[in-house]
């Protein structure tokens, strides 16, 4: 399989991955590395599947696992809803349309919404060896007993 299969086009900045017509075991591993791939460039991206009529449950957990990746790097997924009754209603049988936001077309999922712009994941801070990770606090009162 191609790259020409699964287009990735920057629209208005951000990545758009369009998915196939059909989703299932022979096609989902290598939409599973094409949308890592558009993840790896972006914090945020939009999985276009107005084409898509058929998504098995191999396709879902694609999307699934893709829209975690992307919250716990700090992005977000958003999909373009599929135009099929087929794929919509299994989306609601199964939730996905709870957990990951989806949109009537491509131009509202490249809207952004406020206070949740994407942003890039900031570097954890790992701790000196020996310095404690709990914040010092001044006991009661703000100062410090000391005999004297």
């Amino acid at each position: 399989m191609t790259d020409l299969e699964y287009p990735i086009e920057m629209v208005n900045g951000v990545p758009v991955v369009a998915a196939p017509a059909e989703i299932d075991a022979n096609n989902a591993g290598w939409l599973d590395a094409v949308l890592d791939a558009a993840a790896r460039s972006h914090a945020a991206f939009v999985v276009d599947m107005t084409r898509t009529q058929f998504c098995d449950s191999s396709g879902v957990g694609v999307l699934v696992q893709a829209h975690k990746r992307a919250v716990a790097d700090g992005g977000e997924l958003r999909l373009v809803r599929p135009a099929s009754a087929m794929v919509l209603r299994k989306f609601a049988v199964v939730g996905i349309d709870r957990v990951i936001p989806s949109f009537p077309s491509l131009y509202e999922s490249l809207e952004p919404l406020p206070g949740t712009a994407p942003r890039p994941p900031r570097p954890r801070r790992r701790p000196k060896p020996g310095m404690s990770t709990r914040p010092h606090r001044p006991p009661p009162g703000g100062t410090s007993t000391s005999a004297g």
